[in-house]
């Protein structure tokens, strides 16, 4: 059984660095086109970034502020559910129409309604289930 190391000897260069104000706003700008390829309404988007409404419609005219932590968790995490869905299904169309069908892993809520719960959790609940699905968790 292999024995994990305390956080603190864990090596410098193996720790993940903080997502930057510029990676993050790069992030937000992909995240609005895949946003485009599920067919996300603003306010569906504004709940999977926990945002209000006004606040995502100004971001995505391009007057982005300051992403706090959390939207940069949420970020990753929606940029980590795109690639595990480009990984898993070859055509493109596959992977975007899937985060609406029902799914057997969430009691038959499609991944879209999971997320929509709002908290940062149900992000990361789809995407730890596609990584598993694609063998890397």
């Amino acid at each position: 059984m292999a024995t994990l190391l305390p956080v603190d000897t864990v090596p410098k260069d193996f720790r993940p660095s903080p997502i930057t104000d510029e990676e993050a706003a790069a992030m937000f700008r992909a995240t609005l086109n895949l946003f485009r390829l599920w067919d996300i309404t603003d306010e569906e988007a504004a709940t999977l970034l926990d945002l209000p409404v006004r606040t995502y419609r100004r971001w995505k005219a391009g007057e982005i502020g300051r992403i706090d932590r959390d939207s940069k968790a949420r970020l990753s995490n929606l940029m980590g559910i795109h690639k595990a869905l480009r990984l898993i299904f070859r055509e493109p169309q596959r992977g975007y129409a899937w985060i609406r069908k029902p799914n057997s892993a969430f009691t038959q809520r499609s991944a879209l309604e999971v997320m929509l719960g709002g908290e940062l959790t149900d992000l990361m609940r789809v995407r730890r289930y596609l990584d598993a699905e694609r063998g890397t968790w």
